[in-house]
């Protein structure tokens, strides 16, 4: 199974991913984690795509999953097509969102950081998921774990 879990910086995904493969075993990327896989950045990229169609055509080995941390929307437009993935977004308000943001800079957030954050905010408001979970609602955590604890 592959899992695509979306959204902008400190929306939860990491935290939710590490939960996740504590109960299905998932192997977890992020970002461009894939550079890794090759020296070049296209051969890369061809590896890791057919890793994620691999991944997404296996539905009946949960131990093979992959859950995709996407933070930025360029990556999502190179895998969207893929067929059998899962969609996850995640949301929070943009006041959660900084906050979490600022104890990662140890307190404080700078302007242009801030205002970063509330491109990404608007960038993400329209970008649909087979679900949606907002990460300052229990109730939409515990959703997930039933979603994925199900499949």
């Amino acid at each position: 199974m592959l899992y695509i879990f979306m959204g902008q910086s400190c929306t939860g995904k990491s935290t939710m991913a590490n939960k996740v493969k504590e109960i299905i075993g998932a192997k977890i990327y992020a970002g461009k984690d894939y550079l890794r896989m090759a020296k070049g950045e296209k051969e890369a990229w061809e590896l890791f795509y057919r890793k994620l169609t691999d991944a997404a055509s296996n539905r009946d080995s949960l131990e093979k999953s992959i859950i995709y941390l996407i933070a930025e929307k360029e990556q999502l437009d190179r895998i969207i097509n893929i067929k059998g993935s899962y969609k996850v977004r995640f949301t929070a308000t943009i006041e959660v969102i900084k906050s979490r943001f600022a104890q990662r800079m140890h307190g404080r957030l700078p302007e242009p950081v801030e205002k970063m954050l509330d491109r990404q905010y608007e960038e993400w408001k329209n970008v649909k998921g087979d679900v949606e979970i907002d990460t300052t609602v229990e109730r939409d955590v515990e959703k997930l774990i039933n979603l994925i604890k199900s499949q």
